[in-house]
């Protein structure tokens, strides 16, 4: 596939692979950007910057309605090259489709809606005779530097918001992941996006991420991916807006009172979900003692039962991990937990990028696969004598991006709200849960802004104050 900017298709000598990561087969190639790419993206954005500004809200908002809608007629297209580059099964790349063109619709609702405020003037010293109000406007050139995780939807919780704003976007996609992120620029034209509205460039974050994330003409970046590139990205950034959606080790606690054929079932879907390659999936389970045995009889064969393998197989419940350094990775920190005292209940295993799913209990939470983000299909369990000391080992983490607890008494489930360290906070349910519209973000090292089209639009524009005097 050829990248996009300056309302062109282009191509490159030199091109990067995107392969399967379950057998490694080639699907494609994309060209490998480098510096003069970038400023020709900007130059082209600055332009289409100008174009957006002067948009209506309901043009853009029917832009992307219709790209929603196209996305739609073409789910199970879009959702099998999902699935063959990063490696979820068809049904959860099917879903992942469903997600995003929903997201795209969530931001058309929004770019009808952006509104100031009228201000009491006259409610302040020296205010009489005076009126104020407030118009939101545009940043102008957007950053979008997207993850490998959710190569579709992700990228839509970006774009969406950006063009719903008002605002022309400079897109990089992850490396690995780079095909639906073109299909999308594809499907925004012919939907009616101007031209020069959406740039997309392909190649490594080393070379290109810092280029557009630096630049000045850039007034916003928002990045999704790992806390220490995150850093890096902000320390890079300068004076700008800048929205950071990084890592997690989300805990799930379990009270003695907690229904636990329900915890099993949450603890499978959110733990293990895309190979566990989810910023808040379900990595630490903090049982009670009155819960804790009991639990592990009633999980280990839902998650022994897991069936891994190639993800374009219909049957797949678990596809590969996006790279076989990530799986060893995984292994090494299963393999050091095991050595210090931890039990394998299930899986343990890796061939290539298919690491099996993984279920580990007394677990030491000093432990590397407790205490650092793990992001992989492993999860640990480990148990403790009192909600007290669950709550104090949940927030015992630089991370805190998302965290859930399972109990039928109220004052459990207010004082972990109330106390958590968190951005997401889920009762009776297992931390990888989102939906599309609610204020998403974290707190600690996982990063700082809001997504959610409604909430992400508040941080793609600026606010003026207009004051009109003698009226």
């Amino acid at each position: 596939m050829r990248m996009y900017y300056q309302g062109r298709w282009v191509e490159k000598i030199t091109t990067i692979p995107v392969r399967n990561p379950f057998d490694g087969t080639l699907i494609d190639d994309v060209p490998k950007a480098d510096v003069s790419d970038v400023e020709a993206a900007l130059v082209g954005a600055v332009e289409g910057a100008k174009v957006m500004r002067r948009t209506s809200g309901y043009d853009r908002s029917e832009v992307l309605r219709k790209a929603a809608q196209l996305m739609r007629e073409r789910t199970a297209e879009l959702g099998r090259t999902l699935s063959a580059e990063e490696g979820k099964t068809l049904a959860e790349g099917r879903f992942e489709v469903s997600r995003a063109a929903e997201t795209l619709d969530l931001s058309a609702e929004e770019a009808k809606r952006l509104s100031g405020e009228v201000l009491p003037l006259d409610g302040a010293p020296g205010g009489a005779g005076r009126l104020g109000f407030t118009l939101r406007v545009p940043c102008g050139v957007v950053a979008a530097i997207t993850p490998f995780n959710f190569p579709l939807n992700l990228v839509c919780h970006k774009v969406g918001p950006a063009l719903a704003a008002g605002n022309a976007v400079v897109l990089k996609p992850a490396s690995d992941t780079p095909l639906s992120a073109l299909r999308l620029v594809e499907i925004l034209l012919e939907a009616g996006l101007p031209p020069l509205a959406i740039a997309c460039v392909t190649g490594s974050g080393g070379t290109i991420g810092d280029a557009i994330v630096r630049d000045p003409r850039v007034r916003k970046v928002s990045f999704t991916g790992s806390r220490d590139v995150g850093e890096h990205l902000c320390r890079t950034a300068g004076l700008k807006r800048v929205t950071m959606e990084l890592g997690s080790n989300s805990p799930l606690i379990v009270m003695p009172d907690a229904d636990l054929n329900k915890v099993a079932e949450a603890t499978v879907a959110t733990g293990y979900g895309n190979a566990g390659q989810v910023c808040i999936s379900t990595q630490r389970v903090i049982a009670l003692a009155g819960a804790y045995e009991n639990l592990l009889d009633v999980l280990q064969p839902r998650v022994a039962a897991i069936v891994a393998g190639n993800q374009l197989d219909e049957r797949t419940q678990m596809g590969p991990m996006i790279r076989e350094e990530d799986a060893v990775r995984v292994g090494t920190w299963v393999d050091e937990a095991v050595a210090g005292g931890a039990r394998l209940l299930a899986g343990g295993h890796r061939q290539g990028t298919l690491f099996e799913p993984t279920l580990l209990a007394d677990v030491d939470p000093r432990m590397r696969i407790s205490c650092d983000e793990l992001f992989g299909p492993a999860v640990a369990v480990t148990r403790v004598d009192s909600i007290e000391q669950a709550l104090e080992l949940a927030n015992d983490t630089r991370y805190g991006l998302s965290a859930g607890i399972f109990t039928t008494r109220l004052d459990w489930a207010m004082k972990f709200a109330r106390e958590v360290e968190s951005g997401n906070i889920h009762i009776n349910w297992g931390p990888a849960w989102r939906a599309d519209l609610m204020p998403y973000g974290g707190l600690k090292d996982s990063g700082f802004g809001k997504e959610g089209p409604k909430y992400a639009i508040h941080e793609m524009t600026e606010l003026k104050t207009v004051v009109i005097h003698g009226v």
